[in-house]
């Protein structure tokens, strides 16, 4: 018995989805291990005071910059 599949369908053209929408906080405040965590670092004190001083310099955003 022969089953239905699903048409594969194309892309219906190129869309870029924009930034405001890929990003989305959950309402916390962003701490220093987020910012190391999403950087692809490791928790070291070293990167930890990075992501402190990134932090104060950027606000909350330099979270969003971080991530693709």
């Amino acid at each position: 018995m022969p089953t239905s599949q699903p048409e594969a369908s194309g892309p219906s053209g190129e869309r870029v989805t924009p930034d405001d929408l890929l990003h989305a906080r959950t309402g916390t405040d962003v701490s220093p291990e987020d910012i190391v965590l999403a950087s692809g670092k490791d928790l070291t004190p070293r990167n930890l005071e990075w992501a402190k001083r990134k932090l104060a310099a950027e606000g909350p955003s330099a979270l969003d910059k971080l991530l693709p």
